[in-house]
């Protein structure tokens, strides 16, 4: 019997900061739906989902999907097909964590990340065990832009501390943040 995933995913495309600290929606990436999809079913996470509230956003996401889903791209490469099945579109986060919420009666514990270090940050090897405990869905989220809004992370049950190299430059792709997070957390050790 396989164990339930207890994590989950999500890549806020709203609400985020743009370089002159205004609230916006930034635009889905081809690249960031297939690597972190690719990535999340690696690690054995529960769902992928993209948050915008954007309905050209959304309708081109679903396009995407649809070709690798049920298209051409399905048959041609049935491995991506496989990955991008745990990919689900959202308007909102309180709707992911709704969604999450009904399949396991529970509220997800949220868990940010940030390139900025924060007072209650939590360790990867801490968040680990609570991950490996098994007993609650930990809803992962990642943001686009230039980062997820201060309301996000105030109301975070948790912030993961920064992946940080040994240089002052802290500008990781989202998807090579999210490859690096997921491996940290749960990666074969």
């Amino acid at each position: 019997m396989t164990k339930r995933a207890n994590i989950y995913l999500a890549l806020l495309h709203y609400p985020v900061y743009d370089k002159n600290e205004r609230v916006v929606s930034t635009a889905l990436t081809n690249l960031d739906i297939h690597d972190i999809a690719r990535t999340a079913k690696t690690f054995g996470v529960g769902k992928y989902y993209l948050v915008t509230p954007l309905r050209k956003q959304q309708i081109l996401a679903k396009r995407i999907l649809s070709h690798w889903r049920s298209g051409f791209g399905a048959q041609y490469n049935p491995k991506r097909k496989e990955a991008l099945e745990l990919v689900a579109i959202s308007d909102s986060l309180n709707d992911v964590c709704k969604d999450i919420h009904s399949h396991w009666g529970l509220k997800p514990k949220t868990v940010i990340t940030d390139a900025k270090v924060f007072k209650r940050s939590i360790g990867y090897l801490d968040l680990r065990k609570l991950i490996k405990e098994g007993s609650q869905p930990y809803l992962l989220l990642l943001g686009t832009g230039w980062g997820v809004t201060n309301d996000v992370i105030n109301d975070s049950d948790y912030v993961l501390a920064p992946i940080r190299g040994d240089t002052q430059y802290y500008h990781l792709s989202v998807r090579s943040a999210a490859a690096i997070i997921l491996d940290r957390l749960l990666g074969m050790k």
